[in-house]
């Protein structure tokens, strides 16, 4: 009750005598140890920051104005003033004042001015009791309009001209005349009457719009405001108000009051919207009293529509019935938007109260039924409910969909229509499967999960969202990218592949591709499982191939991402898939053009120089450093080759530290007397015991198939040398790229080994002999090493490399070496 009571507005006045407006607040009259003695205390309703702290003075003389203003000098020349919002506040204050004085509160002036005082208050503007408004009449319009302009730069003034016209009803003679001027034409009397309306709608006050926007009234209010001097034609809105906007009612609204209050929201927000001018910077605070006036009809109707319980249970009903038309169920469900639209506008413990009311009637059931649509208007306002559920409680939705998961299929899940409606947006700006996006990204993001003793909300949906979302999303994706898909270019050298990706394609990937990586960053171990069963790194990276420069550089931020974590299981994943020759194969394709995706794979590789991840930079330079060596324009990739030689010397002079004994003999590999970043190194070739936590990659090529590939390298190596090119990384005759790497990760152990050498070993007979006898003394170099090595550590699959060793002699020898 108090709140409106003591609602103030602060003013002080400026150098040029005019009021200046320092902010709305509320008013106390509180003892304050600081200035010893009672004092007036305002502070903001925004942020209740101290707007006015001023000690009562024994001598100050107080002024009491018009009933609801209290003026006063604190100095010379800084003079205070408040404007309350109710008579009965202005008097309480008054009294506490008067008390602190020893005054009878029935004065209206605390104290006798002296001589320069009263000089000083009778400067202020208009300080006599009431404005007197000249007759209402025709032939005083031009004069009432000049009076109504003029004080809207004095607070003081416009306070007083608010009272006459409320206290002589003036606004409903004005009305008459505005008839009288439309029936005789008088154009001059409407631009007169135009100005004086929009005046009176600035004058901000609440009382005099309860006057306006009566039913009997607005219409001749929106009548004036149609004849704007400045318009050659005066504009149409009540013949779009009476005419053209329908108001339909989806269920009949029995409460008269209530309609009259939707109808008199409607009018208002669109004389705001439509009519006025948007209100220059000074005109700002003009029409707060405007805003605030639809903000609490608003609130109304949204509480009177929420109270009757039967008139939303009816639209639910007909919402989810299947015997409800198209066009009905398309306004049941426009209602609901703007339902929720309005909602905003409570406070957010009443908020609350509404979407669990919507919640316990079964919002979302019916928004699963109302998505699957195929009515474009209807999906639409679904989307823009659900958005207004998501933001409100993801919670919510997420228990929802928790709880349907256990009694009804995949497809029919609301999580999967919304994904499923993100991948068929026909919009070929793909608006809406952005805003889903958004959307779904909320839904999945781990910030916002609860987590509680009994429960962590966080676990169970993201292995519900794994087990039965996480295919639908990224359908697409694997279709795109699948080997069937992906056409080779006929009659050409190139053996890429090109992706069938028309523009929409292109966009819809990309979105999937920022969910994923989003993935990557918040789904730690959820994300690693997936992408390792799915092998999905390997077909994202198909994509580095498109044509859309926008999704490449989608694919090489995923990758980017998964880098960046520096967990070994994925930089494993990656050395074993081979998964960096498409990242190559864009940059040297991307040739010598400097543009974003040049500088994001090299940006990708510096990481790797800069965060010296030792499994990778082993792996870059041992089997890309030839491709790359003549890229000289960033140091990072003759920088990555020092790291690895630096880590090799360092292994060297370790082994050479070990006695001759546990070199020749083979013991079993003791995890304790080896580092960490050692054993990274020793076990490239192995799988780890932690591949029992991360399920094995699913195999697309079998250990067989590598004498296979191991025959068709040899074939092409020959017809390598047999032309006379020059020595820089292109794409081979026989239809293979130079790096001609098996392209599973199950191969990779036999077939990394015998294609590693395969950048070193094409290098054309047009090089130099001193790059040739390089390569020659690294390569003995490197075999001559090898035998101090084998016996050092009992691997688990050795078996299987002494056979591979047989078929290739020259297998790439572990980095220890």
């Amino acid at each position: 009750m108090s709140d409106t009571r003591r609602r103030v507005k602060v003013y002080t006045l400026n150098e040029d005598r005019q009021w200046d407006d320092r902010g709305t607040g509320h008013v106390s009259c509180t003892y304050v140890e600081r200035l010893k003695g009672m004092s007036l205390l305002v502070r903001a309703e925004s942020d209740g920051s101290l707007l006015l702290e001023s000690k009562i003075n024994p001598n100050t003389a107080y002024q009491k104005q018009q009933d609801t203003l209290i003026v006063w000098s604190e100095a010379e020349n800084y003079d205070l003033a408040l404007s309350f919002q109710e008579k009965a506040g202005c008097d309480e204050i008054w009294e506490k004042i008067c008390q602190v004085q020893g005054k009878d509160p029935s004065v209206e002036v605390t104290q006798d001015l002296i001589e320069s005082e009263e000089e000083h208050i009778e400067e202020m503007p208009e300080t006599s009791p009431l404005i007197d408004l000249p007759t209402c009449e025709l032939n005083k319009l031009e004069e009432i309009a000049d009076l109504v302009t003029s004080v809207l730069s004095s607070p003081i003034r416009r306070e007083k001209l608010a009272l006459a016209l409320e206290n002589e009803g003036y606004i409903k003679k004005l009305l008459q005349l505005f008839q009288v001027c439309e029936n005789l034409e008088n154009t001059e009397g409407l631009h007169h009457l135009y100005e004086i309306i929009r005046g009176i709608l600035f004058l901000n006050k609440a009382t005099l719009f309860e006057v306006m926007f009566s039913d009997e009234c607005i219409m001749d209010v929106v009548g004036c405001l149609e004849y704007d001097p400045s318009l050659a034609q005066p504009k149409r809105h009540r013949e779009f108000l009476t005419k053209t906007a329908k108001f339909k009612e989806v269920i009949p609204i029995t409460d008269s009051e209530l309609r009259q209050k939707i109808h008199q929201t409607y009018r208002v927000q669109y004389i705001q919207d439509i009519i006025l001018p948007t209100p220059s910077v000074f005109e700002e605070n003009f029409l707060s009293t405007l805003t605030s006036f639809i903000f609490f009809n608003k609130v109304e109707i949204v509480s009177m529509l929420q109270e009757d319980e039967k008139f939303l249970s009816e639209v639910f009903a007909q919402l989810t019935d299947e015997a409800t038309d198209d066009d009905k169920r398309c306004e049941l469900v426009n209602f609901f938007k703007e339902f929720c639209a309005f909602s905003q506008t409570l406070q957010p413990q009443n908020r609350d109260a509404f979407f669990k009311t919507l919640a316990k009637l079964g919002i979302l059931p019916a928004l699963e039924i109302v998505m699957g649509m195929d009515d474009l208007q209807v999906r639409s306002a679904a989307t823009d409910i659900f958005s207004y559920l998501v933001e409100f409680s993801p919670s919510m939705v997420r228990e929802f969909v928790m709880q349907e998961a256990q009694q009804s299929d995949d497809d029919i899940l609301l999580i999967n229509v919304v994904i499923e409606q993100m991948i068929c947006d026909t919009d070929p700006e793909l608006g809406g499967a952005v805003q889903l996006m958004g959307l779904l990204r909320t839904l999945i993001d781990p910030e916002n999960m609860l987590a509680t003793a009994n429960k962590t909300e966080k676990s169970e949906f993201l292995n519900f969202f794994y087990n039965h979302c996480m295919h639908v999303l990224t359908a697409p994706l694997l279709a795109n990218t699948s080997e069937d898909k992906c056409e080779k270019v006929v009659g050409s050298t190139k053996s890429n592949t090109i992706c069938p990706d028309n523009y929409q394609t292109a966009q819809l990937l990309a979105l999937i591709l920022e969910l994923l990586t989003f993935c990557v960053e918040h789904h730690t171990y959820h994300i690693k499982n997936y992408i390792m069963n799915k092998d999905l790194l390997r077909r994202v990276l198909v994509l580095m191939n498109s044509k859309h420069t926008f999704l490449a550089l989608c694919a090489l931020r995923f990758m980017r991402r998964i880098i960046g974590l520096k967990d070994e299981f994925y930089n494993r994943y990656i050395t074993k898939g081979n998964l960096f020759e498409p990242v190559i194969n864009a940059l040297l394709d991307n040739g010598t053009r400097y543009n974003l995706l040049n500088s994001a794979v090299i940006e990708l590789f510096e990481f790797i120089r800069v965060e010296d991840i030792k499994s990778l930079i082993a792996h870059i330079v041992e089997n890309f450093y030839n491709a790359l060596e003549s890229i000289e324009y960033v140091q990072t990739f003759k920088g990555l080759k020092t790291k690895y030689e630096q880590e090799k010397d360092r292994q060297n002079q370790k082994l050479n530290s070990v006695p001759s004994i546990l070199r020749s003999n083979r013991f079993r590999r003791d995890a304790r007397a080896l580092e960490e970043d050692e054993e990274m190194w020793f076990n490239e070739d192995e799988e780890e015991e932690g591949e029992a936590v991360v399920p094995p990659v699913e195999k697309s090529k079998q250990e067989d198939d590598f004498p296979d590939s191991y025959e068709k390298f040899m074939e092409t190596k020959k017809a390598k040398e047999s032309e006379d090119k020059e020595n820089l990384p292109k794409r081979t005759s026989a239809g293979g790229f130079k790096f001609t790497f098996s392209h599973s990760a199950s191969a990779a152990n036999g077939a990394n080994g015998a294609n590693s050498k395969s950048v070193a070993a094409q290098t054309s007979p047009a090089s130099s002999n001193g790059s040739s006898s390089k390569n020659a003394t690294l390569t003995t170099a490197v075999t001559a090493s090898k035998g101090s090595l084998v016996g050092l550590v009992d691997y688990p699959d050795d078996e299987d490399d002494d056979e591979e060793e047989e078929t290739s002699p020259r297998k790439r020898p572990r980095l220890g070496s």
